[in-house]
Parts: structure tokens; sequence; C-alpha cells
């Protein structure tokens, strides 16, 4: 940057950070109160028989799908992760909401997959961003092999979870839910909202509970992402340069660390395309930092989870759970075992390689892995 951009760059002096601060905590309000009312919303909507509403994602592998293909289109696997959260807490069973989580894994990556083919123009640079962008794709779809077989043959994660959110909110010696302060904090601006659709007739009441909750929870999250950039990016950009050169844990750890900040795995993730695509960093350097990507990004789903208390308290805390064990096994397991853990890099590569020859095979690749295959896996489904 020459001096004279840096006269006219965008400056924010530390003194005046603290109206941008109290617009996060608003919007962290926001977004954990519209989790409730979703939860409420398909409570009122359904009459206290969500499961039949969702009979059609009975099968794991359409559970999944929705997962894949709604976080692809939202482009946000923190508004998803959220949006099951609420779901749960209105009913939804964990049994079909785990393969949804897993699902939002595999679709948050296509946004830096999107954002590698920006580098199309420059065939090395293409190459090293490309496979940047999908060794994180590979990584999740590794995953979700290896942790959706187990989880249908043993429900390993869901018991993992249900232990942890039973002690933390309903066991029979510790509990924290008479005490839930954020539900407290909450109940009235939920109650507010509620009075208001509660107007209408019937369904349409709880209906109109959930669109409302959408709607501020896409608010909250894009918001929230904005400011935190604006607030944060300086020191983000510190702990990457700083951390990923450091090896595979400082990695791991600055990722989850960056992403947990700035609330969103799409914004992380698709800042280090351009870095590896100019080669500031390689590919085995910035592996490591995507795994912690995956691990900071659950935090908004943890975080929405406090808003629910009641019955089913238990139950939206553990699929938020579920979806940090997910991940935090994932990268225990996968990079853990050498062999299993350079298997990521190596296909990305491969890939990459054929792809800055074969610009289609780029193309084909995004509409196969987020459209195609998952239409297959239903069509499979739907026939055994």
């Amino acid at each position: 940057m020459n001096n004279s951009e840096a006269l006219h760059a965008p400056q924010v002096s530390s003194g005046s950070r603290w109206p941008q601060w109290l617009a996060v905590i608003a919007l962290v309000y926001l977004l954990i109160s519209a989790v409730g009312m979703i939860g409420s919303g398909f409570k009122a909507a359904t009459g206290g028989h969500a499961q039949e509403l969702f009979e059609f994602a009975s099968n794991p592998y359409v559970g999944l799908v929705i997962g894949i293909v709604a976080t692809a289109l939202i482009q946000s696997s923190s508004t998803v992760t959220s949006l099951i959260v609420g779901m749960v807490a209105g009913g939804l069973p964990v049994s079909i909401a785990i393969p949804m989580i897993m699902g939002s894994n595999v679709g948050t990556t296509v946004t830096n997959t999107l954002v590698s083919l920006g580098h199309v123009r420059d065939k090395e640079e293409f190459r090293r961003a490309f496979s940047a962008a999908t060794v994180h794709d590979f990584f999740n779809l590794m995953a979700v092999a290896i942790f959706l077989p187990l989880e249908i043959m043993f429900g390993f994660l869901e018991h993992v979870a249900l232990w942890l959110s039973t002690f933390l909110v309903g066991g029979d010696s510790y509990s924290i839910k008479d005490i839930n302060i954020i539900k407290s904090a909450t109940k009235p601006f939920v109650g507010a909202v509620d009075s208001v659709t509660s107007m209408l007739p019937g369904a349409f009441a709880g209906i109109a509970l959930i669109v409302v909750g959408l709607v501020f929870i896409f608010v909250a999250i894009t918001y929230i992402g904005k400011l935190l950039k604006v607030l944060m990016v300086g020191k983000a950009k510190e702990v990457m340069h700083s951390a990923i050169g450091r090896g595979p844990v400082s990695g791991i750890a600055s990722g989850a660390l960056v992403t947990t900040f700035v609330q969103s795995s799409s914004t992380t993730t698709s800042l280090m395309v351009p870095l590896a695509g100019s080669g500031t960093f390689s590919l085995k350097q910035i592996y490591p930092f995507m795994l912690g990507a995956n691990i900071g990004t659950t935090v908004t789903a943890l975080l929405a989870a406090t808003a629910i208390s009641g019955a089913l308290a238990v139950s939206a805390l553990e699929i938020a759970l579920v979806h940090c064990l997910f991940n935090v096994f994932a990268v225990l397991l996968i990079f853990s075992v050498p062999v299993v853990r350079n298997l990521p890099i190596k296909g990305a590569e491969w890939l990459a390689q054929v792809a800055s020859e074969r610009k289609a095979v780029a193309a084909a690749w995004v509409l196969g892995v987020f459209i195609v295959v998952p239409l297959l896996l239903i069509a499979a489904s739907l026939m055994f």
C-alpha cells in the first residue's frame, strides 16, 4: 500500500470502536432470541407433531443432502446449524438432525471453492488456489464418509453429546436449567414478537414466528460477520501470519480462534485461498488452518443452544455438541494418522493439477459435489 492509499484507507480508532462492539452484542442477543423464536414457532405450527412433519428426512442420506444443499445455497453453515438447533428445540429428532449437521460441513466448503475460480486466468496461481480450496472439500467429505456410517450403526456422537448435554442442562446431580440467564434475557423480546404473530389464525401464527426468526438469524449472522471483520481483521491477519507457519497444532488453533471471532468459516477459509494462490502459504500450511475453522464455526450453534430451555433444552444442546464433537473427532482421527492425514492433500493437489489444465473440471467438481452427488444419494436412498 502506498502513502496515498494509506491516507485514504478506513481507520478504526480504539476510542471509536465501542459503538460497533455494542452492535455486536445486540446482534448476538438477536441471534439467540431468533433461535428461541424458531423453536417456539415449530411447536406452535406442528402442534407437537414435528417428528411427522420431518418424516421425509427420516433417511439419513436425505438429511445429509438437506444439510449440503441448504448450506451451499445459504452460504453459511453457522446459519444452517443455528436453524437446525431451533428445529430440534421444536421437536425435530436429534437422529435426523445429525446427518443435516454433517451435510452443513460439506456445504460450507463451496464458498472457498468458488473464490478459487477468481484465479482462473493464471494457471499456476489457480492450481495453488484451487488445491487450497478443495483440500477443505476432501477433508469434510472424508469425515462424513467415516462418521456417518459409524453414526448410523452405533450412534456414537449422539450418545456422547447426550451425556454431555444432560450433565450440563438437566442431569440429576448438576443442573443449570433453573438459572438460565440467557432465556430470562431473551424472554421479553421473544414474547413481544410472539404476541404479535399470535394474532394470526391457527398454524399461521407459528409459521410467522419461524419466518421472523429466520429473518433475524440472517440479519444477525450477516452483520455480526461484517462488524467483526472490521473490528478483528487486523488481529486475524496477525494471528494467521504469526501462527500458520509454526506447525499443524498452531495452525488448527489459529483457524479455530479466528473463525470464533469472525463467526464464519466461509470467511476465514476464503481468506486463505488468495494467500495460497499468491504463494504466501503452502497447501500443507493452510490445511490445518482449514480444520481449525471447522471447529471454530461450531461456536455459533453452541451459543444458539443456550437460548433453549424446557423439555427440549437437552436435545438442542445435544445437537450443537454433535456439531462440535463431529469436527473435533474428525480432526483427531484423520489428522493424527499420517497416511490418512495426507489423503485430502493428495486429492486436492491431483484435482487442482487436472483443473488447471482443463478448466471445465473445476466447474464439474462444484456441480458434482454440491448438486449431482446429493441428487444421486436421494435417488439411491429411495430405491433401496
